[in-house]
């Protein structure tokens, strides 16, 4: 890609919100939901996803409004450190947080918005819609992706 590759030249704090914004890959793993162990503390990711997702393009319908309409939705902008060691470790922000550069599927790097999906990153055609999910069912969702 032949922009300046800003996110190697600005901190996450020094971003702006455009910069911010367009770390996001378009995977869709932050808006799966997350079961807790209360004893633990272990963060399991689950492949049912927010029904603000629209499951297909890996977005959320409302983004605007997701964190009044879902107030669990996790607001980055607000660049809440705490948050970031929820987010899978395939996401942008939580690898430049630790220090880490963007990987070659990122599409940033790539050139490419659909390289997320053709690297299997995304959870495109993975996921399911919490509506369609029994809450007493929630633990047969468990899925592995490297959180």
């Amino acid at each position: 890609m032949k922009s300046k590759a800003f996110w190697r030249e600005k901190s996450l704090w020094e971003m702006t919100r455009r910069q911010w914004e367009a770390l996001c890959d378009g995977c869709g793993r932050c808006c799966m939901r997350k079961l807790e162990d209360e004893d633990t503390g272990a963060v399991f990711y689950t492949c049912m996803a927010c029904r603000l997702l629209d499951i297909e393009h890996c977005r959320c319908t409302d983004y605007v409004h997701r964190t009044t309409v879902r107030p669990t939705c996790m607001n980055l902008a607000k660049r809440d450190e705490a948050a970031f060691s929820y987010l899978p470790k395939t996401c942008a922000y939580r690898i430049l947080y630790e220090g880490g550069d963007l990987p070659a599927w990122h599409p940033l790097v790539s050139g490419d918005p659909e390289s997320v999906h053709t690297a299997g990153i995304s959870m495109r055609d993975r996921a399911v819609s919490e509506d369609d999910v029994d809450g007493d069912d929630y633990v047969r969702y468990i899925i592995d992706i490297d959180c």
